[in-house]
């Protein structure tokens, strides 16, 4: 008997503390999975309030499970066959799956569910008559109710049965977009994706706002935030690319200030910029990929010298952890090779060797006087480009950005 996975069942993480606010958590995950399994357009997805159902229609299981695995929201999921509502047809279905995971000295144990209360065999029955079975091609299997190397799930439902022996844990977390909208500062070092991660796993819709300086940055820098962006949609679905044209800023900046203050005076630009762009786009906060101590702009005192232009909330998800948890969680989310990769950012263009570690708020403002900051900010947020990035292959403009390198 060839029996094929036919649908996956998807269990919800936290969503069971959500009361009357449940279901607009479920729709939320489920057109985040939506989005995820696009690259699958045979993929179907229906929700209701007990579980989300992943429909393969011929698609093959393992990369749409691996898939799943990373999507927030998903607390467990089992990959299931549908076979016709027939004692028979479920006992053959039974056998030959038995018969396939079977290895000496295995236990197993069978748990039927039956809402379809019409059909012939209750729940006791049916375990009974299944169990049989599998003793009958496997008569030195072992019957084992707590903790069994196998529990074979088989639900009776009114449009067919369904069987079940497998449960893969999901990411956790909360569906993306559960909690509001966050800008992500992002670079294109390994910091920031990291941080966008985090963030992503508490539900928050981020968009990313990249800050690039042409000539000085060139186009794989651009490619490589925008490829780093897309590594983050896999943990919920498609993302808002935000560039912002940088160049008149940072040639005003190295022009008018010491160099001591370069960085404060940049990252102060870039802060009042993504605040911005936070009100035009209706999001509640900005998230970062500062770690404290990490480099001259990650000191208390120029934290607060660059906070000091915004009274929106900034999250730092990664400010207490150090550099190699930092790569540790890079590598598990499959962006750390990206972020080495050899491309200047606006960070590093103009970065003083000397730079000031404890920037006085008054200098930086005494410093600011001398530029127009308003009009600085005004031509550099109506210059901005916008691109949905999504889990599919890379985008016509990235395309062009690779022939541009060519």
């Amino acid at each position: 008997m060839n029996l094929q996975y036919s649908e996956i069942m998807v269990r919800y993480g936290e969503l069971s503390t959500k009361g009357k606010n449940r279901m607009r958590f479920i729709n939320k995950l489920r057109r985040n999975i939506q989005d995820v399994l696009s690259v699958y357009p045979e993929v179907k997805v229906s929700a209701d309030r007990d579980r989300c159902h992943v429909f393969l229609n011929g698609v093959d299981y393992t990369p749409v499970a691996e898939s799943l695995q990373q999507i927030f929201g998903i607390q467990a999921f089992n990959p299931v066959y549908r076979v016709e509502k027939d004692v028979v047809v479920l006992t053959k279905a039974v056998q030959a799956i038995m018969t396939d995971l079977y290895y000496e000295g295995m236990t197993f144990k069978v748990t039927s569910k039956r809402s379809d209360h019409q059909f012939e065999l209750d729940s006791t029955q049916l375990n009974h008559t299944l169990g049989g079975a599998v003793f009958d091609v496997l008569p030195n299997i072992k019957a084992q109710m707590k903790k069994p190397d196998v529990n074979l799930k088989v639900e009776i439902r009114d449009e067919a049965a369904y069987i079940s022996h497998e449960e893969i844990r999901g990411a956790g977390g909360l569906p993306v977009g559960t909690a509001g909208k966050g800008m992500l500062m992002l670079s294109g070092g390994i910091d920031s994706p990291v941080a966008g991660y985090l963030a992503l796993k508490r539900g928050v819709d981020i968009e990313a706002v990249h800050f690039a300086s042409p000539p000085y940055t060139s186009p794989g820098a651009l490619k490589k935030a925008q490829d780093l962006t897309r590594k983050l949609t896999k943990f919920g679905g498609n993302i808002q690319f935000i560039e912002v044209p940088f160049t008149e800023i940072q040639e005003e900046i190295k022009e008018k200030a010491p160099e001591a203050y370069l960085m404060t005076l940049t990252r102060r630009f870039m802060m009042r910029i993504t605040d911005r762009i936070r009100q035009q786009r209706d999001a509640r906060i900005i998230i970062n990929g500062e770690s404290l101590g990490q480099v001259a702009s990650q000191t208390l005192e120029s934290m607060q010298a660059i906070n000091a232009v915004t009274t929106t909330p900034v999250i730092r998800p990664v400010v207490t952890m150090d550099k190699l948890e930092i790569i540790d969680l890079a590598q598990k989310i499959d962006t750390f090779e990206i972020s080495i990769q050899p491309f200047e950012d606006c960070c590093t263009i103009f970065a003083p060797d000397r730079p000031k570690t404890n920037p006085k708020l008054k200098n930086v403002e005494q410093y600011e006087e001398r530029l127009d900051v308003e009009g600085l900010v005004e031509r550099a947020v109506a210059g901005i480009k916008v691109t949905e990035i999504t889990p599919n292959e890379e985008s016509d403009d990235v395309t062009d950005l690779i022939d541009d390198l060519l």
